[in-house]
C-alpha cells in the first residue's frame, strides 16, 4: 500500500494552500472538516465520482490542508488546523467566515 505523505508545517506554502482552496468542492470539504471530526471520502462527497473525489482529497493533502490516515481499508481525513493557524494566522478562519457569509440565508417557515 502506498504511504500517505504530508508536507511538514514548515513546508506549507501560501500559494499551494490558496490554490487548493480556490475550488468550491474543496472548500466544502474544508468547511465540513472545520468542526474537528475525521471524515471519509464517501461520507463527505457522496454525489461525486470516486476518481474526482480522490483527486480533491489528494490536492488538499498535498497542499497541507489535510492529514490522512489509514484505518484498515478506510482513509480518514482531518483538517490540519493547528499547522495552518501557526503558519498562516487567521487565514483559515477568514476563509471559513467568507464561505459561510456567502451561503444563502436560511428561512425557518
Amino acid at each position: 500500500m502506498k504511504p500517505l505523505t504530508h508536507p511538514s508545517r514548515a513546508e506549507l506554502r501560501i500559494e499551494a494552500v490558496l490554490d487548493a482552496m480556490a475550488n468550491p468542492t474543496r472548500l466544502k470539504i474544508i468547511e465540513r472538516l472545520a468542526d474537528g471530526e475525521e471524515l471519509t471520502c464517501s461520507t463527505t462527497l457522496p454525489d461525486v465520482s470516486p476518481s474526482t473525489a480522490s483527486r480533491h482529497w489528494h490536492v488538499l493533502r498535498e497542499a497541507g490542508l489535510l492529514r490522512a490516515r489509514r484505518e484498515g481499508r478506510i482513509i480518514l481525513h482531518s483538517l490540519r488546523r493547528e499547522d495552518l493557524d501557526s503558519r498562516f494566522p487567521g487565514l483559515l478562519d477568514s476563509v471559513l467566515a467568507a464561505v459561510r457569509d456567502a451561503l444563502p440565508a436560511r428561512t425557518d417557515d
